[in-house]
Order: C-alpha cells, then structure tokens, then sequence
C-alpha cells in the first residue's frame, strides 16, 4: 500500500508523516554545560547560561536548564539543620526485661467545651505498659 493511500485511510496527512527535524545537535552544549557545572560546583542553572553567553553561545536560559536538569547537575541541597543533632545521636539499646527502661511521654488534648486536658505517662519500654499515669487541666 502507498504511502498516500495508507495516510488517506486514517486521515493523517502526509507532510506529518514525512517530517523531519531539523533542530540542531545539542550535544556539544550539552558536553560544555557539564564541563562548566563541573567546575564550578556552586553555580546554578542561571549563572552558567550567563557564562555561557559570555562565551559567544547563542542559547536562552531554558536551552540551559532542560540539559542542566536532565544530567543531575542542580546544586546540592544543604541538609536542614534539625536533623545535624539527630545524625549524632546513639540509639538506645533494646530493653531485654520488663522494668529495664521506662520513658515518659507527654501527651495533649482539648475537650468539647474547650478545655485542655493532659496527660503525662511513665511508659515501660520492653512491656509498654504505663504503670504510672498523671492526669489533669495544668500539669
């Protein structure tokens, strides 16, 4: 069947089938906004399409993005400063018998009508049983 036919047949139209890019390769941007992120560590997505224009090459900031973005060149994310404690801490070994470790955990709430209710538990860590339970509005 021809290629006219068979377009006619499902109603497509034949340049769409005969298409053929003609956009340019992007393989040596690519390579030089890898080299660039490389070595400068710290400069972002915008300050290399800066450089890059810089350089004489004719691209907009989004031709920069998209490749910056797909090669896992984004600068790197500093680690929230909640959690530079926690890295440091040392787990607490599992309790192997009942009465070996206890914790005690604070716990809030509101009522109905508005008033606050709290509770503040001794927690056996190996049974979690709570053998001692204080409870009142203001503790």
């Amino acid at each position: 069947m021809s290629e006219g036919r068979s377009c006619a047949a499902l109603g497509v139209g034949r340049s769409g089938v005969r298409y053929r890019s003609i956009k340019p390769d992007q393989a040596p941007l690519r390579m030089r906004i890898c080299d660039l992120a490389k070595s400068r560590v710290r400069y972002g997505y915008y300050r290399i399409y800066i450089l890059l224009r810089r350089e004489g090459w004719r691209v907009n900031r989004k031709k920069v993005y998209c490749p910056y973005r797909n090669e896992g060149l984004s600068l790197r994310l500093k680690r929230p400063h909640r959690h530079v404690s926690a890295a440091h801490c040392e787990r607490q070994p599992a309790a192997l018998r009942p009465n070996e470790r206890r914790s005690i955990d604070f716990v809030s709430n509101a009522l109905f009508d508005g008033r606050r209710l709290q509770a503040l538990m001794v927690v056996d860590a190996f049974t979690r049983e709570a053998p001692a339970i204080e409870v009142d509005q203001v503790i």
